[in-house]
């Protein structure tokens, strides 16, 4: 960005610097907001390197490192990362470790409780000493550097500006050293934004109370096989094959031996979910109401609800026209600024079994080594497999005991003392069953409520509290992972790999220079047996038998992979993996729409191009919307040619979300505003105001599968006292109120209405970004917005939440497409851009290419890189360091 406009930008924004911070002169303003800004060329000493390191960035700011050895990588890595993104890595620790308060305030603290019941940290330092040898030191290499940089600066000031704003709040900060445990501990925020099934197994469980079963599984239909296929097919799947793999068609998931069985004995009817039965009574009800209060008081980290999936695929070179395989990816995040991701490129100069790294690809700030990318050999992709990792235990508490097979056992029980920033600091008690810590006491204890359990039909002295049991919160071994990915060479190294993918649990798309395509799922996933006539983990279970406790885990090699499939491509987009139900993943899997829109176009081509690639990222057809439009325009007006306007724009319509003007995009703006009124009309009267409908895929699919149900109780809408309207009624005061809604909010004439003056996106600030947070403040670090095409359940995943508004709130986090051909012909692009400083260069520089999207040449050869021009900073050896 030119210096002139940079002060432009800085003086339109002066007023808040002046009121809130410095009360100064303009001139200093303008010093504080570029004090921070890193240096990017010439060279500095950093403590600890063996031998100089060389930092090249391109255009965009993306640090492409070289080194001698592996721990020199990461030391550079972490001296880096700190350079651009501090702050961001400082929230993230201090929200993984239920610290929030000490940097934010009395604002932190709900937070805080719900972390420190969870013990992200406590779990991260107790994974440390299990990961292998090489990892913990690279963990230490990366924290070490995190920390040259820190020393380095005189003031938390030269580090960000954020920390100028907030010492206003908090004026006794102190930035700490970086440890290895902060790494890791990001590793469970991570998992928790990415874990399946919780907030379906929680509104059932609340839901229970008011509505009966069938019309509660109205709301959860099952998964169409015969319309979205799933990631394996039939002709590629065999549960009986053997499991090892070789360079030939195959894949395999062998039976499930270990798999437990539901003990017909034990299992209650179906009726158990309804009304005066210990899991909906209104103890019970107030148990999850104030679950679902720990839940949203979590920050959203990597997103959260319907939008948060991804696409990736992976084509074979039969089917390309670069003769090697294409493989594309856009995880689908929340959206904020700085973005999710960080790119960067690892260079052993040499590789060796010492040095092994020559990765690139996007990363977190804060943890060391590439999460998604490519090396010299392999690509890989990720995508949510959203598995069922965690289940609700309802558990009778009584005092400091709860109820176990008949007995009353003690709670286990550890203080937490949270300080507050600014001053003072609370004490709380956690409290945990075998299950799991007390989720429902985590804010305040439901035992508050002053009402007992239901035990055999008698009121209970106790209370029910809720225990949230989940593999995030066990000791597991991810990190190593990921450095197994960053140096697999080959389909076997990437499976062996994978085997430490404990949680999140993802879908690994795969393809290397050799030609070969593959695919791996693999994760920590739970055995467990049905429970009231419904598949594992579908309702909240009773904790005081044992018999409906967890019974192991899938083992690694008994999970589903494959291996250059017959079909010549793979196609992950979070819908289910097989139609088999061995081993049990999820019953909660999307739909499949995105998934089968881009079966559907690869099919279409004999010959995939890496452009038709990028292309397909930003395809806009709705898969949903045919089944609904067909309906909408059998809808009889009664002669309401004003709204008819607005109907005939469905006539003709490609089912396409672009943003601009024209019949598409004209037609998609009342097509979404008459989705959002359905959603309202059918389902919000009777939810409560948490839980309205946000017109995802689990949405879509139940209107379709409502459409043929005229009857169902569902068509009425129960805010109209007296009057039952039915299907043709709803679908018709749908039509009307989504014309009134558009007149208001873009103008009569319904051609000229835009889809995207409706769904726009704001880059919001995670701290200073806020509603709550002064304009003139958060006008310093938030961008937009900016409109977008697409929408839910579309390949270009630019969500939206029909219960709030058109607003974006879930976004492709990044693309890229990488051609296994000639890796420096891959493309990339990120959601805002490298760096995390307000007004830098590359603060939002790829933001609008990312839009539109557009991709970046991504450089990966030394030739390629140094071709790209660019700064170049060297980092070398302190004059107390040796060699």
């Amino acid at each position: 960005m030119p210096r002139v406009i940079l002060a432009r930008r800085i003086a339109l924004v002066l007023a808040a610097l002046l009121v809130v911070v410095l009360g100064t002169a303009t001139v200093l303003a303008v010093t504080w907001v570029r004090r921070p800004f890193p240096v990017t060329h010439g060279e500095l000493k950093v403590p600890g390197l063996s031998a100089k390191v060389e930092v090249l960035r391109g255009d965009h700011g993306i640090p492409q490192i070289y080194a001698d050895t592996a721990e020199d990588l990461f030391r550079a890595q972490g001296f880096v990362h700190a350079q651009d993104r501090f702050f961001e890595m400082d929230l993230r620790r201090h929200i993984t470790a239920g610290r929030l308060s000490e940097l934010v305030g009395k604002g932190g603290l709900e937070t805080d409780r719900v972390i420190r019941t969870l013990g992200w940290r406590r779990v991260a330092e107790q994974e440390l000493p299990t990961l292998k040898p090489e990892t913990r030191k690279y963990l230490q290499a990366y924290a070490d550097g995190v920390n040259a940089y820190l020393h380095q600066q005189s003031s938390p000031s030269k580090i960000s500006l954020e920390y100028v704003i907030l010492s206003r709040k908090v004026p006794d900060y102190r930035v700490e050293d970086w440890t290895p445990a902060d790494s890791l501990a990001w590793l469970k925020a991570m998992a928790w934004d990415l874990r399946g099934d919780y907030d379906s197994e929680l509104m059932r469980a609340r839901l229970s109370g008011t509505m009966s079963i069938n019309q509660i599984n109205d709301l959860f239909p099952a998964y169409r096989y015969d319309v979205n296929k799933p990631i394996l097919s039939a002709q590629d799947w065999s549960p009986n094959t053997s499991s090892t793999p070789s360079t030939s068609a195959r894949s395999a998931v062998p039976s499930l031996t270990a798999r437990a069985a539901a003990d017909p004995s034990t299992t209650p009817p179906a009726s158990a979910a309804t009304k005066g039965t210990p899991e909906s009574s209104p103890s019970a009800q107030r148990a999850y109401e104030a679950v679902q209060r720990a839940l949203d008081s979590v920050p959203v980290t990597l997103g959260r609800g319907d939008g948060i999936g991804s696409n990736s695929w992976v084509v074979s070179g039969s089917h390309t026209s670069t003769g090697k395989p294409l493989l594309a990816n856009d995880p689908h995040l929340g959206v904020s600024i700085p973005g999710i991701w960080y790119q960067v490129g690892l260079h052993c100069r040499a590789v060796t079994s010492d040095c092994p790294f020559d990765v690139s690809g996007y990363s977190f700030s804060g943890l060391p080594g590439v999460v998604i990318g490519h090396n010299q050999s392999i690509a890989w992709g990720f995508t949510n497999l959203d598995p069922d990792v965690s289940d609700f235990f309802l558990e009778q508490v009584r005092g400091n005991t709860y109820l176990r097979d008949g007995k009353q056992t003690p709670l286990t029980m550890r203080t937490e003392t949270i300080k507050i920033g600014g001053g003072g600091e609370q004490t709380m008690t956690v409290r945990s069953t075998v299950h799991g810590p007390l989720l429902s006491d985590a804010i305040e204890t439901v035992a508050q409520s002053g009402e007992g359990p239901l035990v055999n039909g008698r009121q209970s002295p106790g209370s029910y509290e809720v225990a949230l049991q989940w593999t995030g919160i066990a000791v597991t071994q991810t990190a190593d992972a990921i450095f197994g990915l960053d140096t697999a060479t080959s389909f076997q190294q990437f499976r062996e790999a994978g085997k430490d993918f404990a949680v999140p649990s993802q879908n690994l798309v795969y393809a290397d220079t050799s030609g070969n395509i593959g695919y791996q799922a693999p994760g920590r996933i739970p055995i467990r047996s049905r429970y009231m006539d419904a598949p594992p983990g579908y309702w909240i279970r009773p904790g005081w038998v044992s018999s409906w406790d967890w019974k192991g885990y899938v083992p690694f090699d008994q999970l589903p992979y494959a291996l250059n499939p017959g079909e010549g491509f793979v196609v992950t987009a979070n819908q289910a993996v097989t139609q088999s139900g061995t081993p049990f993943l999820t019953s909660e899997w999307d739909y499949g729409f995105r998934a089968q829109r881009i079966r559907t176009l690869l099919e279409k081509d004999p010959k995939v191009t890496p452009a038709m690639m990028s292309k397909i990222q930003g395809d806009t057809r709705s898969q949903f919307a045919p089944t609904l439009v067909k309906a909408l325009l059998q809808v009889d007006l009664h002669g309401d040619d004003f709204t008819k306007q607005a109907q005939d724009l469905l006539k003709g319509w490609d089912f396409t979300n672009p943003t601009g003007d024209g019949p598409a995009g004209a037609a998609a703006a009342y097509y979404n505003a008459v989705w959002s009124n359905l959603l309202d009309l059918t389902f919000n009267d009777e939810l409560p105001q948490d839980l309205r409908a946000d017109g995802g895929d689990q949405w879509m699919q139940a209107v379709a599968t409502l459409l043929a149900k005229p009857r169902s109780t569902w068509w009425d809408d129960k805010r109209t006292a007296g009057i039952t309207e039915g299907q043709s009624e709803i679908l018709r005061k749908a039509l009307v109120d989504a014309r009134l809604q558009l007149t208001r909010e873009l103008g009569k004439d319904p051609s000229a209405w835009q889809w995207g003056k409706l769904h726009r996106l704001t880059l919001r600030h995670k701290v200073l970004g806020g509603t709550d947070v002064p304009g003139m403040v958060s006008a310093l670090f938030n961008r937009g917005p900016i409109e977008l095409p697409g929408g839910p359940a579309i390949v270009d995943a630019n969500g939206w939440n029909a219960a709030e508004g058109f607003d974006v709130t879930a976004a492709p986090s990044m693309r890229m497409v990488v051609d296994l051909s000639n890796l420096d012909r891959s493309r990339w692009v990120n959601q805002t851009g490298n760096s995390g400083h307000a007004f830098a260069d590359h603060y939002n520089d790829q933001s609008q290419a990312w839009a539109d999207n557009e991709l970046f040449q991504w450089p990966f050869s030394r030739d390629a890189v140094k071709d790209a021009g660019g700064d170049e900073l060297s980092l070398v050896p302190s004059d107390n360091d040796n060699g």
